[in-house]
This record gives structure tokens, sequence and C-alpha cells, in this order.
């Protein structure tokens, strides 16, 4: 092992770069799909018509997909019919499909947990549906959501690394990098790694707990 030739300031700059690209991919595709997950996951608890049933399909459908395979196919196989992204472009559409599916569920199970007694009172106030469900049961849902929410950003940040295998500048990519111009640097630099990971992961549980304990 080598340490200090593993990490030394080129080599720290340059995995830092790449985590740059992790951080960069995981935000968005964190803010995408949070948002077409809250449509989709309100679209299935409103039972709307043929939007509904749709929607189910392809959320069970890419639930039982590995996350690899939504990569492979996005960045491989869309260029065979003319559809061609770049590595990043690629990443963050393959991640945007996964968690949105992942994550509607969460939002599903949020909403359906708001108590009939509330939701009674909103429509007995005179409130429609949809005002119904947008000042009551959603707000209400979204806070009882932040645990489970907060936990799959989690595994988004960490699945990051599966786009290692497109070739995308990330963390992993710029590991395997350095690794291999010198075999005494693998420990280091995964360790290295790992610890940029915790600590992103560590401060990320911290703010749900800060959130889940404001709200209780």
């Amino acid at each position: 092992m080598d340490f200090i030739g593993a990490l030394s300031s080129a080599n720290l700059q340059f995995l830092l770069k790449g985590f740059l690209i992790t951080i960069e991919v995981a935000l968005l595709s964190i803010a995408i799909s949070f948002i077409i997950s809250v449509l989709v996951g309100t679209v299935r608890y409103a039972k709307v018509p043929f939007l509904g049933k749709l929607f189910a399909v392809l959320v069970e459908t890419i639930r039982n997909l590995p996350l690899l395979l939504i990569i492979f196919f996005i960045y491989f196989a869309l260029p065979q019919i003319g559809i061609k992204l770049d590595k990043f472009t690629a990443a963050v559409v393959a991640l945007v499909i996964f968690e949105s599916a992942m994550i509607s569920e969460i939002v599903r199970g949020g909403l359906n947990s708001v108590e009939k007694g509330l939701i009674e009172a909103g429509r007995s106030s005179g409130l429609t549906k949809t005002q119904t469900l947008w000042h009551i049961v959603l707000p209400i849902a979204l806070r009882r959501m932040v645990p489970p929410i907060v936990s799959q950003f989690i595994s988004l940040l960490k699945d990051t690394s599966l786009a290692v295998v497109i070739a995308l500048p990330e963390l992993m990519n710029h590991v395997q990098i350095i690794n291999g111009h010198n075999i005494n640097y693998v420990i280091p630099t995964f360790l290295f790694a790992a610890l940029l990971y915790f600590v992103v992961n560590y401060l990320l549980s911290l703010a749900s707990r800060r959130l889940e304990n404001k709200h209780t």
C-alpha cells in the first residue's frame, strides 16, 4: 500500500473532480425523479382512469429490473433506434427512470397513510377532492415520507457508481484510472472513495432525522 503516492495532491484533485461529477449526477437525478415520482404516486393514489393503470404497469416493470440493465439499455440500445445520449445524460436518465419508480411507491404509500378522518373533514368543510388532496393529504404525507425518501436518495447517490460501466468520469471511474497506474494505490483510493460516500450519506441521514424530529 502506498497512501502517500495514492493520495498525492494531483490524485486527490482527480478523485474530487470525479466526485463532483457524482454529486452533479445525483442532485440532478434526485430533483427530476422527485418531481416525477410525486406526480406518478399521486395519479396512482387518485386512481385516475387509464393513467393510474398505465403508471402501475410501468412502475412494477421498472422496479423489477436491475438498474445496471437500464443503464446499459439507455446508453447502448437506444442508439440503435437513433437516440444517442452522452454518458452524463444517459446516467441521469437511467437513474431518473429507476428512482422515479421506487420513490413513487413511497409517495403512494405516504398518501395512503393519511387518516380518512382528515380527508372527510376536508371534504365536509367544502373542499373539492383536488383541494383536499393538495391542501391536506399531500402536505401531511410528504412530512411522513421524509425518512424513506432520504434513504432512497442515499441509495441513489451510491447507485451512481454503477455508471462506471459506461465510463462516466465519476468517482469510481477515476479510482479505477488511478489504480491502473499502480496496484499499490488500490486500498488507499478505495478507502478515500468510501470516506467521501460515507460523509455525504451521513450528512443526508442527519438532515433526515432533523426534519423528522422537527415535524413530530
